[in-house]
């Protein structure tokens, strides 16, 4: 391997650090701040007050589907998803002799069935389909914190391995590539991805730590009257200006941090144990990992010796009834005066009771390149009805969302719309309507999925999926003697087995299920 470079950091890559930080603070002071505020105070509590806003917004909203998701994660619940589709063939029926794929797509349906304890760390799966007259059962899947285990239609055995196994099971296959050492840990797929403590620790660790590391004499208020759609507002302008050794400094106090930090190594190691599930991850791999963590952030803490922010950190933001209404950040920096990048975000925001409008634009310009990219969006909820608009565009690209819904005791109807117009490639849409139900310890949902461009209409084809869902006393997961433990079989082993056992009894059944449907010629 080649000896790293040291000190020398993506300017991008740092604006993308002072931004971090910004963010972490700005969702993290609540503890700190009182009455009798100073501009400080003002700048992040009503930073604070804007997120809390918009998850507050968004969780009244979806309070049905929020409400079983809890379930999902504190009880055993099962969910059966139905899928089928509609396909129109534009040429009519096919020829003499060709089969017409409309007749094979609109005669199939394939059906999951899962069954999970987030608590317990258990889950059954099972899938059957009809697949143009051919019907397929017993493919199931069944997954604990220890082991996995398969059963397929054709054979009795249930196929299984533990993830202290999987190694010593793929070496057996393929003793180059891999050690023996490798592990899956199971019980990571039951885990989310930070889990609030996780959160909690980051807010009080980091949070206090970098709020605390801004002066106060950083910060300016006074009073200012804007216009933000067409609407006159009494703010208060509060502006955080930090020069270039503030910035570096707190920088270089994250950084040290980081370096030092094991609880953020811990959750590092345990987000890569999520990211590997289904393939391996060896202790050398998580080690590598950690060593390359601790090696950038060295890079970062060098590259900063050399940073040039030429005129610092500005950031100004308008207050009106403690939420922000305008924004104004803006910064340049690089570790060269030839490799300056600067970054602007510019933009104003209402945020109201039934609705919350905003619309940011976001530049960046260096030595080579310039770019820039709008995000407007007009989000309404009244008497438990919405409509919503949302529009991203970069250059002549518009991606846009444009939906309706309706919530009528606990249930919700809607009609979506996720567009993309592009002038060199053409456009399209994806229509996503449906209805869903809520109710206490079960749900039902169906769903209708549709594509329409310039050459295929919504009519064409289509895919419906039927979702169900109840709470249940347990997971069943099998026991007994049928289990075919495959981590303890040697390479012989599993040859043999998959050649004398599993491959013939395979070959009977599929030829067995194509004479049965009587539509491929037996």
């Amino acid at each position: 391997m080649g000896e790293t470079r040291r000190g020398k950091l993506s300017p991008k890559t740092l604006i993308a650090i002072v931004i971090g930080a910004v963010i972490l603070i700005g969702g993290s002071v609540s503890a700190f701040i009182f009455s009798n505020l100073s501009g400080k105070q003002e700048y992040f509590l009503a930073e604070k007050n804007s997120i809390e806003v918009l998850t507050e917004k968004f969780e009244e909203r979806y309070e049905p589907e929020m409400s079983w998701l809890e379930q999902t994660e504190e009880n055993p619940t099962e969910s059966t998803v139905e899928l089928s589709a509609e396909y129109n063939n534009p040429n009519g029926s096919a020829g003499y002799g060709q089969m017409d794929p409309s007749q094979f797509i609109n005669n199939s349906t394939i059906t999951m069935k899962n069954t999970t304890d987030m608590e317990n760390k258990k889950l059954s799966s099972e899938l059957t389909a009809d697949i143009g007259g051919i019907q397929i059962d017993g493919l199931q899947f069944y997954l604990t914190g220890e082991k996995l285990m398969v059963g397929l239609p054709f054979i009795e055995d249930l196929l299984s391995v533990k993830g202290n196994d999987i190694g010593s099971m793929l070496h057996e296959l393929d003793p180059s590539s891999f050690t023996g050492e490798e592990k899956v840990d199971f019980a990571s797929f039951f885990e989310g991805s930070l889990s609030e403590e996780d959160l909690d620790y980051f807010k009080e660790a980091y949070g206090e730590m970098i709020y605390n590391e801004i002066p106060e004499d950083a910060f300016k208020a006074q009073e200012e009257t804007i216009k933000v759609n067409d609407q006159s507002l009494d703010t208060e302008k509060v502006t955080m200006q930090l020069s270039e050794n503030e910035v570096k400094q707190i920088l270089t106090t994250i950084l040290d941090k980081l370096e030092k930090d094991e609880k953020v190594k811990e959750i590092l190691s345990q987000q890569m144990k999520l990211q590997q599930l289904g393939g391996t991850a060896m202790n050398s791999e998580m080690e590598q990992m950690i060593t390359d963590f601790e090696t950038g952030l060295a890079d970062a803490k060098e590259a900063l010796t050399d940073l040039q922010i030429p005129n610092g950190l500005t950031s100004t933001i308008w207050i009106h009834d403690d939420v922000i209404a305008q924004r104004d950040f803006q910064v340049q920096m690089g570790p060269s005066s030839e490799e300056l990048v600067t970054l602007a975000v510019k933009g104003t925001q209402l945020l109201k009771e039934d609705s919350q409008v905003f619309n940011y634009d976001v530049t960046f310009e260096d030595s080579v390149d310039q770019g820039k990219m709008n995000l407007a969006g007009d989000l309404s909820w009244k008497d438990n009805k919405a409509t919503d608009s949302i529009n991203l565009t970069i250059g002549d690209i518009v991606l846009s969302y444009n939906g309706t819904e309706t919530l009528d005791d606990n249930k919700r109807e809607f009609e979506r719309t996720f567009s993309i117009e592009d002038p060199a490639n053409g456009g399209g849409s994806l229509l996503w309507n449906g209805s869903s139900t809520y109710n206490n310890d079960q749900m039902n949902a169906e769903h209708d999925f549709s594509l329409e461009t310039a050459t295929l209409s919504q009519e064409m084809a289509s895919l419906h999926a039927g979702v169900s869902g109840k709470t249940v006393d347990s997971v069943k997961i099998p026991e007994g003697n049928s289990e075919k433990d495959l981590g303890n079989m040697n390479a012989e082993q599993l040859m043999q087995y998959f050649e004398t056992d599993v491959t013939p009894k395979f070959q009977q059944w599929f030829f067995g299920k194509l004479s049965e449907s009587g539509n491929m010629g037996f």
